[in-house]
């Protein structure tokens, strides 16, 4: 499979965000929004036009509110319309009619309403912002270089894939007697969420109070408030390979009912997304972002040294010492190496490209099972000759990386690499905006993503990473219905393009990846998404097993023992080995 090194766009219209030529951006609608509202008022000053009923303003005005999450309101609408109030008032009334316009409760006695554009409307003007960009490219000479009138009139970004549209507002405001409580792990797509918060409140109609934590806070506050009577939160984002330890727990409502109900179609999620929120068959979470690990490298660095981008174990060895070089303080190659969970990743993930995961799953076409895991299949595999290799692998990579490796974890490799300190490193896609999005990185635009370089006989794969959201078991049962609403809303693809438009570049649907705009503003998430087409992806390397956590934090403490020279390669392996034996048998797996 052919993986693309990441191209900027040259020409005029080249930004900072890089937006695509064809597809119009929710930051690009609002700049269209004041376009349209200063071409007015231009024409009503400037030229000797008679003036009468015009609804641009107000139209501009409703949009606008939507887009920034403003509440709008009849008297508001109208004072922004640039009408009397009574036409203002006859003007929204013919506006709701032809369905351009929602009017949603805001109380209970439904005395006090808010407004909102229907869907129709946002579609409306996603094609006139479109066809006036083009028409103004073509008719000024602005258009892009590479681009052509054809390319918009005869509808080539529709034969890249469809257009999303930024989501809509629900028809009535979720039905919850307090605020909308979510729990998420701080990082890109979360963030990007946080700064939607707004846009998120409007739709809902809800307020809503959402914590971010790191990654071992977040665990350690899902299995606190799995213990209280009733929940904290309405909806909680789970590390993927945690579904097994909390669902075999019961803290989480499995969702096959809801999802029957609602008609939902996963088909567009990545499949191994959706699996890794599974467990024993039921589905326990829907998917909010895919990001797995790569090796991310330079390709001007290795152009300069003749080096072709690393496919397998030995090409990376050979590259990160060829790299290496302590007089440009130069390292080779970043990885998680801190001991305990980081360490323990890397182990797992490099040991599944050596062919072999680190429990003993039953073999299928195309790698191993994850899902269906019984007896025999919980026995760790660290005696095995790819555990060793492995080890090995390790050891020789510590000569080519930092001085301060055995401390560098998720966050540590990214910056490295993103501040040129690392020539490549072993990356989560959750952390590539610190280099792909940008510009003063010297990693930009030279990035090439690859899968892990694979080990003799082994094929290359992707371990699959990220959250889903999931409900709790222990949130008031009148509740699970709406929230399950705003679960389905937050991992719509409207929702994923939209955390995509701000700052993240994770998706786990086949759809947003096909977005013209989406491609426009990096190659990696199509990259990603081929991976998932063509089975790259697996999320086998880390099987969502209850024990999983635990097996983890072992590998991460034994193999560090060894990379500090305390421990012999094989002694290290063997204690590992007889820990996680020792857990499975006290678990009563065989």
């Amino acid at each position: 499979m052919r993986q693309s090194i990441h191209k900027r766009p040259e020409g005029p219209f080249e930004t900072a965000d890089r937006r695509g030529q064809f597809g119009i951006s929710s930051d690009e609608m609002s700049r269209f929004l004041d376009f349209v509202e200063q071409l007015d008022q231009e024409t009503r000053q400037s030229l000797s036009i008679k003036t009468g009923y015009d609804e641009t303003l107000l139209l501009v005005a409703l949009l606008r509110n939507h887009l920034s999450g403003k509440l709008t309101t009849s008297t508001s609408l109208a004072q922004s319309s640039g009408m009397s109030y009574g036409t203002a008032i006859r003007s929204m009334a013919s506006i709701e009619e032809r369905g351009l316009m929602l009017r949603r409760p805001r109380t209970s006695s439904g005395k006090s309403y808010s407004l909102h554009p229907s869907d129709k409307l946002i579609q409306e003007w996603q094609e006139f912002a479109r066809r006036v960009h083009a028409l103004v490219g073509t008719t000024l000479g602005l258009k892009e270089s590479g681009g052509t009138q054809s390319d918009y009139f005869f509808g080539a970004s529709y034969n890249q894939g469809s257009i999303i549209s930024p989501p809509g507002v629900l028809a009535s405001k979720l039905s919850l007697r307090r605020d909308l409580r979510i729990l998420v792990h701080a990082d890109p797509t979360f963030m990007a969420m946080h700064v939607l918060k707004k846009q998120f409140e409007t739709i809902f109609g809800v307020t809503i109070q959402s914590r971010a934590l790191s990654i071992d806070r977040l665990r350690q506050e899902i299995l606190s408030n799995a213990k209280k009577e009733k929940s904290d939160y309405d909806l909680i984002a789970c590390d993927l390979p945690w579904f097994g330890e909390m669902a075999e727990a019961g803290h989480f409502l499995p969702v096959d009912d809801l999802i029957e109900e609602s008609a939902q179609d996963t088909s567009d999620f990545h499949s191994e997304a959706l699996a890794s929120a599974r467990y024993k068959g039921r589905q326990f979470g829907i998917p909010v972002q895919t990001t797995p690990e790569l090796l991310v490298c330079r390709s001007d660095l290795l152009a300069d040294h003749g080096l072709n981008a690393p496919r397998t174990i030995m090409e990376t060895l050979t590259a990160a010492k060829t790299l290496h070089s302590r007089g440009r303080s130069l390292s080779g190659i970043a990885w998680n190496a801190a001991r305990g969970t980081p360490l323990g990743h890397s182990f797992l993930f490099m040991m599944g490209a050596f062919g072999q995961p680190a429990l003993n799953l039953r073999r299928i076409e195309g790698g191993f099972d994850g899902e269906k895991v019984h007896g025999e299949n919980f026995r760790p595999m660290f005696d095995s000759d790819a555990a060793r290799a492995t080890a090995d692998y390790m050891l020789e990579l510590l000569s080519y990386s930092p001085n301060d490796i055995l401390s560098m974890s998720w966050y540590e490799r990214a910056r490295a690499y993103a501040d040129g300190k690392v020539a490549m490193a072993y990356c989560a896609t959750l952390l590539a905006p610190m280099f792909e999005l940008d510009a003063t990185s010297p990693a930009y635009g030279v990035t090439e993503y690859l899968p892990h370089p694979c080990g003799p006989k082994a094929r290359p794969i992707a371990p699959v990473g990220g959250y889903a959201l999931a409900i709790p078991s222990n949130v008031e049962p009148n509740r699970i219905r709406p929230i399950w609403t705003a679960l389905t809303s937050l991992t719509s693809a409207n929702a994923i393009k939209l955390y995509i438009e701000n700052g993240s570049l994770v998706s786990p649907r086949f759809s947003v990846s096909m977005d013209p705009e989406v491609k426009k503003i990096s190659p990696l998430i199509s990259i990603v998404d081929e991976m998932a087409r063509f089975g790259v992806l697996q999320m086998w390397p880390r099987p969502p097993v209850p024990e999983i956590t635990d097996i983890i934090a072992i590998a991460g403490e034994e193999m560090h023992d060894m990379l500090l020279g305390t421990k012999t390669p094989d002694a290290a392996l063997v204690a590992a080995q007889n820990r996680a034996d020792a857990l499975m048998r006290a678990h009563g797996h065989y």
